[in-house]
């Protein structure tokens, strides 16, 4: 990596990490780094990871809500992309979501993209409806960022 500011990130950028989407289509949201590649490989020879993020965010919930209306709108449409170094910004924040193990299982070519984007979903779905269950407070406040939409 020959540019000093990409060098600076590819420390920071680390498999559980928050990092906020800079650029393209999901621009300004969030996503977890699934996998990094930081020398690149053959058919992409730059420094990128993998990345699950939601692109549509769970809405905000009252207690006279009935639990159809609930579910309706705990509803997450995830995304999951390779994208360049240059356009993550990390955070400080860590989760601890296992979503390597479904991208190895399901990979992204093709078909099984949609079939990981699911999986993903689920995975999503069922944390943020159990987000007390966490053991260390630091990935607790790093779940709570993660599902909080940007303001801006």
């Amino acid at each position: 990596v020959s540019d000093g500011v990409t060098r600076a990130c590819v420390c920071s950028i680390k498999s559980g990490k928050v990092v906020i989407v800079l650029g393209g289509r999901f621009a300004g949201r969030k996503g977890v780094v699934v996998k990094t590649f930081d020398d690149g490989t053959p058919d992409r020879k730059f420094g990128h990871a993998i990345v699950a993020g939601i692109d549509r965010y769970p809405r905000k919930v009252t207690r006279a809500m009935s639990k159809e209306k609930v579910a309706k709108r705990t509803k997450i449409k995830p995304f999951l992309k390779y994208i360049n170094y240059s356009h993550l910004m990390p955070t400080r924040y860590v989760v601890d979501l296992d979503l390597k193990k479904i991208v190895e299982e399901h990979g992204l070519k093709g078909e099984s993209r949609s079939e990981a984007r699911k999986a993903i979903k689920k995975v999503f779905e069922e944390r943020y409806l159990n987000q007390t269950t966490v053991k260390k407070e630091k990935k607790a406040t790093g779940v709570s960022y993660f599902y909080k939409k940007m303001a801006f």
